[in-house]
């Protein structure tokens, strides 16, 4: 992997894990990184009562993905190299909170979907599981942070985005807002 873009996913990965700038103070996790948490309790076999499990922020880690995918694969083209790269970084974003089988097991399931269903009721899926406006602004940003591991937003990417504001109800800036907070965040 050439150095620019091993630095590239580092400062990804760095940005994955933090909350956004918009965050209440003392947050330490990203959404993505919360919701992992208890989405990697959800195919535990061997787990006992309590487990710890949250089926609300199961579906919001699967809605973060799944926004992040359907932006990913808005091209066309999502490759065996891209997808691994996909995976890979939601992987280490998480620390291991997701196992890569549970990974791999979700992005087979959203290739699925998208093919049967198409990207415009896979935007309406996800934004039927994000019921507050911080949660949407944090879909909005992951799937920019990982639109910029691909060589930064296409025209085609940036429309998938704009679509998922306007499904979460965001208003008409949300999108410019999430690309340039991303953009500034990877450029330092």
């Amino acid at each position: 992997m050439p150095a620019n873009n091993a630095s590239l996913i580092g400062k990804v990965l760095s940005q994955l894990s933090r909350p956004p700038n918009y965050a209440d103070r003392g947050v330490k996790d990203s959404i993505l990184v919360a919701s992992a948490a208890s989405y990697g309790k959800s195919s535990e076999d061997d787990l006992t009562q309590p487990t710890g499990f949250d089926p609300e922020a199961a579906r919001l880690f699967e809605a973060i993905v799944e926004s992040a995918f359907l932006v990913a694969t808005a091209d066309g083209e999502f490759d065996a190299t891209e997808q691994a790269a996909f995976q890979h970084v939601v992987f280490e974003a998480c620390g291991g909170r997701v196992a890569e089988r549970q990974i791999a097991a979700l992005l087979g399931d959203l290739h699925d979907q998208v093919a049967e269903d198409g990207v415009d009721k896979r935007i309406q899926m996800v934004a039927r599981s994000i019921a507050r406006e911080d949660h949407g602004r944090e879909v909005l940003r992951v799937a920019a942070l990982l639109a910029y591991v691909s060589g930064g937003v296409s025209d085609v990417e940036r429309s998938v985005l704009d679509r998922l504001a306007l499904a979460l109800g965001l208003n008409a800036q949300a999108t410019s807002t999430a690309l340039s907070e991303v953009a500034s965040a990877l450029s330092d």
